[in-house]
């Protein structure tokens, strides 16, 4: 299991699987399914949502993260960090993040999503990703940055992120060692800070391993979606 690590508390978490190309892309703006049989198809109203596509802006394509307790906006940062975010959008684009939880958070430090599904159980993730944190933006109060293991290596982020709510310099990179190479932040929230402070703040439970700090009640993810 990944351990993630900060200057006064740690955790155990998992980030996104990885088959990156360029970011300038077509995203789906529904989850992708597989196809309904021939009939349904037909019978089925075609309506504007129905097998829809958008093409996002492919250099800062925005999403939306929907919880129970507000929504989180986030511009996604496709310039200096194409392959994490191709990846994070991956997952979007396969509903991988809906019925998830926010299972560790740290009031005012950060809350971290996108491993465990809405009763605690790991939800299994692709590939490990490229680590993009070499690229010069920093684990700053409203970022959005892929969790990985720092004691397994570099490259190995998958399905979780986290949103820093403090400025972390320990995170960004620092050299080339595994434990000096940073967490790549790859976007930033532009609406709903206030949403994942007050998420920071919800009381926890210790479940043990990953769920040490788990919001009690949960904070359950409902969807995130490409939303421009």
């Amino acid at each position: 299991m990944n351990r993630f690590r900060a200057s006064h508390f740690s955790v155990r978490i998992w980030m996104p699987a990885c088959v990156c190309c360029a970011a300038a892309a077509v995203v789906l703006a529904g989850c992708r399914r597989e196809s309904p049989p021939a009939e349904a198809t037909e019978a089925a109203p075609k309506t504007a949502s129905t097998s829809r596509t958008e093409i996002v802006d492919p250099d800062h394509p925005v999403v939306e993260i929907v919880t129970n307790l507000g929504a989180i906006r986030l511009e996604l940062d496709a310039v200096n960090a194409p392959g994490t975010v191709q990846n994070f959008l991956n997952y979007v684009g396969d509903c991988f993040y809906d019925g998830t939880l926010f299972h560790y958070v740290a009031p005012g430090k950060m809350i971290v999503g996108g491993g465990f599904t809405a009763d605690a159980k790991p939800k299994p993730a692709g590939t490990p990703v490229r680590n993009e944190a070499h690229n010069g933006l920093k684990n700053l109060r409203g970022t959005i940055a892929a969790a990985r293991d720092a004691a397994a290596g570099i490259d190995n982020a998958t399905s979780q992120f986290f949103i820093n709510l403090a400025d972390f310099p320990s995170f960004d990179h620092r050299g080339d060692a595994a434990d000096e190479y940073g967490y790549c932040v790859f976007g930033k929230v532009v609406n709903g800070l206030d949403v994942a402070e007050a998420i920071s703040h919800v009381p926890t439970r210790d479940g043990g391993g990953d769920l040490v700090q788990t919001p009690d009640p949960p904070v359950v993810v409902k969807s995130i979606r490409v939303v421009q």
